[in-house]
């Protein structure tokens, strides 16, 4: 009897270890700290499982990374479900932390600065197609989630989100980082990733390089002077992949960077604080 009981107990505590191990072993779900009006948000689970933002699936990656952002004016509450291979569902519940812009009014500007260029609209229509195309681009790769270094070395002389209401009528914000240089000064990759675009003379923007880090989150680069990739090459965080310039309708040399996730414009200032998780 005593024999018989202690196999019971023996057989007990060994389901109990499995148990506790299994648990034990189950990686909750991480996510970078900054939940802010143009925060790019980059997450880790564990890998096999589903992931969720508003019921919109994002991929991910074999590791269990994936990646989503909030817009500059964002201001709605979003669901996060995570379905685990064993079936748990993890729910988090995340609304943006509302961020105050600098807005700069001026009044008394003449009608005629007011007034777009007809050719000049028709041209950036034809520019911004080719942008939004690039943009929409899925590569698999999850450089993203390794952290970003600045592109140039230079002081920042504009940031994201600020804006100017010209008479009164609002324009549109301000969506890069601007830092100043010479023309000719190195940018580099702030992350490894693949050049989807480079074209030389955009109207407003010049000079335009676009870089996939993946999942949809891409690095923009205005006002170049000189590429030194190509189309379809793929590059490493520190390369040499451009120059300053002062091209399309800048007022002088700077280069401008833009992050994106996919179309959702992002706040470069904010991915440099990333940390790998």
């Amino acid at each position: 009897m005593i024999k018989t009981n202690l196999k019971k107990l023996t057989a007990v505590l060994g389901l109990l270890s499995c148990t506790i191990i299994s648990v034990e072993t189950l990686a909750a779900t991480e996510l970078t700290k900054n939940l802010k009006q143009g925060a790019l948000i980059v997450g880790k689970t564990t890998p096999n499982s589903k992931v969720k933002l508003n019921n919109k699936l994002l991929t991910v990656s074999p590791s269990g990374d994936f990646v989503f952002g909030f817009g500059r004016d964002e201001n709605k509450t979003h669901t996060l479900t995570i379905i685990e291979p064993n079936g748990n569902v993890e729910t988090k519940t995340l609304m943006p932390q509302k961020r105050e812009y600098n807005i700069q009014r001026i009044n008394g500007i003449k009608k005629s600065i007011m007034k777009p260029n007809p050719k000049a609209v028709s041209r950036s229509k034809k520019d911004n197609a080719q942008i939004k195309e690039a943009r929409k681009t899925f590569n698999p790769f999850t450089h993203f989630a390794n952290g970003f270094i600045p592109p140039i070395d230079g002081v920042i002389t504009g940031v994201y989100g600020s804006q100017r209401v010209f008479n009164g009528v609002k324009k549109r914000p301000h969506f890069g980082l601007d830092y100043a240089g010479k023309v000719g000064d190195p940018v580099k990759s702030p992350a490894a990733g693949k050049v989807l675009l480079f074209v030389s003379d955009m109207f407003y923007s010049g000079g335009t390089m676009i870089i996939d880090h993946g999942h949809g989150v891409t690095s923009t680069f205005l006002h170049l002077s000189k590429s030194h990739v190509q189309q379809g090459d793929s590059v490493e965080q520190g390369q040499l992949v451009a120059e300053v310039g002062a091209s399309g309708r800048a007022t002088g040399p700077h280069l401008d960077w833009r992050i994106n996730w996919f179309d959702v414009r992002l706040d470069p200032a904010y991915v440099l604080n990333l940390k790998p998780l």
